[in-house]
């Protein structure tokens, strides 16, 4: 559609500067009533004239037909009206009627219609990927275990429920299912919201689309297809995209009054000079035709299309990314901002909040040191986390991995390990260490590190929040915004974040297919949502809000799934879009006043209110009227920029 309203614009464009030189009326303001003129120059000007009309205002017309069987007439219906009248009445006056050509006015109202649609067209993006991106998640093949106990690699679709598959480290889950053999670990975060990567054993379910850690593991496939966990995630985004309300913009709007302005005016004036004053038909016809064509002014079909240029170049250079208008347009009236945590409000990696030393002599620094020569060798995310807080960890040898449990190795002739809390109990380690149930009331992740069998610290982790998140929070709270948090992670964690950044309200242990439901049930509260998020498990959440807000580093499906999709992944530009939404809307109406206001003036004029005056607004001033107001309108949109 984009390449066919360019096309005809062009076309249109080209065709307009010879029924420009054609024109009487432009000859005789130009100065050159003579010059131009040859026997058949008039039927040259209806033959090009036709083109323009029928081929560059093929959208308006066939939109006239669909706004009035949808029986909601809005531009469209304006625009037809107003060239189907120039064309007709013009037509009857090149093959006899008396009165005044107008086939200039009808190629320039097409032109400048086409140039704001195809603008306007560019500026917002197409219809959602999301279910594309969605299905992606998936592996395109599964190594199934056959009935002799050898592996074969098979297209996904060729499993069922029952079949065995064989997940290596590193790959993703081809199915939901249960392991039967072997252990590792799982990162959910994309589909679950769950920060810290899952210990799978036997017995455990999985689901299709996760990642597997650092063990191989086999297990029994337990849904396929329509009936998966993804699966399900796809219907949610679909449902939800499909029952968001799209609301006329303001420019349609406008329009419709326009539209019965300008009938009825036209109406009234005929009316009025034929029936009631007695002036002869030509006179009256000419009148209301003036009135008909003026009431439609070019600068409507810019007032919008130029304001949603500016401003989504300069979102986008801001890194603020516009995919759908009418949500960004309704960020303006935002009462509530929901956040996912992972990866939004935190950084989704783990980092090292507290050190607890447990020995005399012993240094944070040289705690983490041993513990990061040890980790060095995992690619367990705790691992990295220990690992990226320590500096210059020194050399480890005889490194050996504790399935499910942590690692260990020597360090400087010492054997040290980096166990879980589970570890210690099985081997009889005993502690009590009030500060230790406060990091396990936050929900954080503890180790504990032992150097020769005994234990001399512990580690905590958790999932960094991000150092922009505070502010972000208190700038929206400060423009009388609710601020929410929605998780999959558990409740500790989730009360701990809150509180550490402000947040009015938390959601946590919420299933992916319960987060659009949380959407609603804040909706429902009267409010409009903004939703912001980076995971797969965001998705339907994202597509339920109001305006869906993705962060720029998460995964291809929540960025499809968004309206507004944000570069940087910097909370802080929640607050920029809220901004610029309200700055660019009162653009909008204002652009719009400038573009119908002269109407207010221009219509009683040329219906001939002062004709006893002798004053009578003729088709070149109501020209020179549009004109200037479109003028204004490009001026005003690009003084956007210096907001």
């Amino acid at each position: 559609m984009i390449e066919d309203f360019k096309r005809r614009f062009w076309v249109s464009l080209v065709l307009t500067v010879p029924i420009l030189l054609l024109s009487p009326m432009i000859q005789s303001f130009l100065g050159l009533d003579e010059s131009l003129r040859f026997t058949g120059d008039l039927f040259l000007l209806f033959g090009l004239s036709s083109v323009v009309f029928f081929y560059g205002g093929y959208p308006f017309l066939s939109g006239l037909l669909r706004e009035l069987k949808e029986r909601r007439p809005g531009m469209m219906t304006l625009i037809a009206v107003a060239i189907t009248t120039a064309y007709v009445y013009s037509s009857a006056v090149v093959f006899g009627l008396a009165g005044k050509i107008f086939f200039w006015e009808l190629a320039t109202l097409i032109d400048v219609m086409l140039l704001g649609h195809w603008i306007e067209m560019k500026s917002v993006m197409g219809a959602s990927k999301a279910l594309e991106q969605l299905a992606r998640l998936m592996p395109a093949e599964a190594h199934k275990v056959m009935s002799d106990g050898s592996v074969h690699d098979v297209p996904l679709g060729d499993l069922a429920a029952g079949d065995r598959v064989l997940v290596k480290p590193g790959e993703k889950v081809p199915a939901d299912g249960e392991v039967d053999k072997g252990q590792t670990s799982v990162n959910e975060a994309m589909l679950t919201g769950e920060s810290v990567p899952v210990v799978k054993n036997v017995g455990d379910g999985v689901i299709g689309g996760s990642i597997n850690g650092e063990g191989s593991i086999f297990i029994t496939v337990q849904k396929t297809g329509a009936e998966s966990f993804l699966s399900q995630v796809i219907d949610l985004v679909r449902e939800a995209q499909e029952s968001k309300s799209r609301t006329q913009d303001l420019a349609n709007r406008a329009a419709l009054w326009l539209t019965a302005v300008a009938l009825g005016g036209g109406a009234v004036t005929m009316f009025v000079w034929y029936l009631v004053i007695g002036q002869d038909f030509a006179f009256a016809l000419e009148r209301t035709v003036t009135v008909m064509v003026i009431a439609c002014p070019h600068a409507l079909g810019l007032a919008v299309p130029l304001v949603v240029a500016v401003s989504t170049a300069l979102a986008a250079r801001n890194g603020l990314l516009i995919r759908d208008r009418t949500a960004f347009e309704a960020a303006r009236n935002l009462g509530a901002v929901i956040f996912d945590k992972t990866g939004t409000l935190t950084e989704g990696r783990f980092g090292v909040t507290d050190t607890l030393i447990f020995v005399d002599g012993l240094t944070e620094e040289d705690l983490l040191a041993q513990a990061a020569a040890v980790e060095a060798h995992s690619e367990h995310p705790i691992a990295q986390g220990i690992v990226a807080a320590a500096e210059n960890p020194p050399d480890v040898t005889d490194f050996r991995a504790i399935p499910g449990k942590g690692a260990e190795g020597t360090v400087g002739g010492r054997n040290i390990k980096v166990v879980s809390p589970g570890y210690l109990k099985e081997e009889g380690h005993h502690f009590q260490d009030s500060r230790f149930d406060v990091l396990s009331e936050q929900g954080k992740t503890v180790v504990f590190v032992l150097i020769d069998g005994s234990l001399a610290g512990a580690i905590a982790l958790a999932d960094v929040i991000r150092p922009e998140s505070k502010e972000a929070i208190a700038t929206l709270k400060a423009m009388g915004l609710r601020t929410m948090m929605l998780t999959g992670d558990n409740a500790k964690v989730a009360a701990w974040v809150a509180e550490d950044i402000g947040l009015d309200e938390f959601f946590a242990e919420v299933l992916p297919q319960e987060k659009s439901k949380k959407v609603k049930e804040v909706q429902a509260r009267g409010l409009t949502v903004a939703m912001t998020g980076d995971g797969v498990n965001d998705a339907p959440a994202l597509a339920q809000a109001d305006v869906g807000i993705a962060i720029g580093a998460g995964t291809d499906v929540a960025i499809e799934t968004a309206d507004i999709v944000l570069v940087r992944s910097n909370p802080q530009d929640v607050a920029k879009i809220m901004q610029l939404s309200r700055v660019t809307y009162r653009k909008m109406i204002q652009n719009l006043w400038w573009a119908a206001g002269y109407n207010i003036i221009a219509i009683p004029v040329a219906a001939g209110v002062l004709y006893s005056a002798g004053i009578v607004l003729g088709p070149a001033a109501g020209a020179a009227l549009m004109s200037l107001s479109t003028v204004v309108v490009a001026i005003n949109a690009r003084i956007l920029r210096t907001k």
